[in-house]
């Protein structure tokens, strides 16, 4: 099941060659747009951008899929060490997938195999946090031939990539709508912050045969609650006080039902480095859900990453997050769009829809395509008529100038008609 070519992949710029090489010359190809193919049903992308979710969806349309023009041009060029970690993933998750990777690790052809799932462990990279490699399985998660019991050790909350607190309070959720089973969870067993991680969490997902068809996802309904947690590793469990205090300060304006819990780790469940975040998530009448996250180790592009921040600055920061996601409409965050989307494509041959905040972002055009490419799937966008945004409260200018409140909002519904996928692995187990 593993290709061998991935313990001869080059982490260093190394010229030219054929020695080595597996793959044939690329051909001219956009980055979003399938090259066209009258031979094979290889689908081509160039870059590697959206690398996770086009492996994702070569597997679930069976599909294979080449990847060419990985950073070229960087000065270390192809694949990085989170990304082959990720490919080792799937090869665990999945039973004869190929991988082929040029001498220079700028190139991939991935042919897919069947999602196996079962009992697996993983170690990830330092790199990324464990939520990078938990956003795009859940995708796939329920579509195994057995149960998925997957153990990931790293950083669990980085600053950069999704925390282990968001993918268990914002994206399973989303997951959950669309199975007619319960027991998908996210059990977080070890807490891990950067540089050393020491994190370990649990993600089990029964299998299914198929998932609900004719979702429409299009009700806003109204904030009815806020909930989150904060959480202190190696470090004084009075910094999650402060940051439940600071936020509850934000959030006391608009709504009165907060619950906002502390979660300090101790011992070897502290993982190795000290740190400490907060999570907040806003529920509506209609299971609407909106997120936010802070942390004390911000991502390298935030502009404050080289000034530590206090926690009453993280509390209000996640706060104010909240707020403007609230206040941007749609009915689902912003981070699973994607996920939604896609499982709209995958449910049962009805139009599914989905309300959608605008202005719609790239990242999201660019999954639209994917699903069009790999499924044949097109979506229908239509635009929702401007709504007040949310209102202010009064008390502090600087809190509605930086959600947004008052300002009219876009909004879009997405549409598409069901594919009718059928988890063809588990019939036949």
């Amino acid at each position: 099941m593993n290709s061998p070519s991935l313990s001869t992949l080059a982490r260093s710029p190394r010229p030219p060659t054929m020695a080595g090489q597996r793959l044939p010359p690329p051909s001219a190809s956009s980055s979003s747009t399938p090259a066209p193919t009258s031979s094979s049903r290889v689908l081509h992308f160039t870059g590697h951008s959206r690398f996770r979710h086009r492996l994702i969806l070569s597997l679930l349309s069976r599909r294979p899929v080449r990847i060419d023009r990985i950073r070229p041009n960087d000065d270390n060029p192809g694949l990085r060490v989170y990304e082959v970690s990720f490919l080792r993933l799937v090869e665990k998750l999945t039973q004869g997938s190929r991988v082929e990777i040029s001498y220079t690790g700028t190139s991939v052809l991935f042919h897919p195999g069947t999602i196996q799932n079962g009992q697996i462990t993983h170690q990830c990279p330092l790199e990324r946090g464990v939520g990078w490699f938990l956003e795009p399985l859940l995708a796939i998660a329920p579509f195994g031939k057995k149960d998925l019991s997957l153990t990931l050790r790293g950083v669990t909350t980085d600053g950069r990539d999704a925390s282990v607190d968001v993918v268990r309070t914002s994206g399973l959720p989303h997951l959950a709508m669309f199975l007619d089973k319960e027991g998908v969870e996210l059990r977080i067993t070890k807490r891990g912050h950067p540089p050393l991680g020491g994190g370990e969490v649990t993600l089990t997902c029964p299998s299914v045969r198929s998932i609900k068809s004719g979702f429409e996802f299009t009700s806003l309904g109204r904030i009815s609650k806020i909930r989150g947690i904060a959480h202190s590793v190696r470090v004084s469990p009075q910094l999650a006080n402060r940051l439940v205090a600071s936020a509850r300060s934000v959030l006391n304006r608009y709504i009165p039902d907060i619950y906002i819990y502390t979660d300090v780790y101790r011992g070897e469940d502290s993982g190795k480095s000290p740190g400490y975040a907060i999570t907040l998530v806003a529920s509506s009448t209609s299971h609407v859900l909106h997120s936010s996250e802070s942390s004390s180790c911000p991502s390298p592009s935030s502009s404050s990453s080289s000034t530590p921040q206090t926690p009453e600055d993280l509390g209000i920061l996640a706060a104010r997050a909240l707020l403007s996601q609230i206040a941007r409409g749609g009915c689902v965050d912003r981070g699973w769009e994607w996920l939604v989307t896609t499982l709209l494509v995958l449910g049962g041959e009805d139009v599914g829809k989905v309300r959608a905040a605008g202005p719609l972002d790239a990242a999201l055009i660019a999954h639209l395509r994917d699903l069009k490419a790999f499924f044949g799937t097109t979506f229908k966008i239509k635009p929702v008529s401007s709504l007040p945004s949310l209102p202010s409260a009064g008390d502090d200018d600087a809190d509605a100038e930086a959600t947004g409140a008052g300002k009219e909002r876009e909004e879009f519904v997405l549409s598409c008609v069901g594919t009718g996928f059928v988890n063809t692995a588990r019939r036949a187990g």
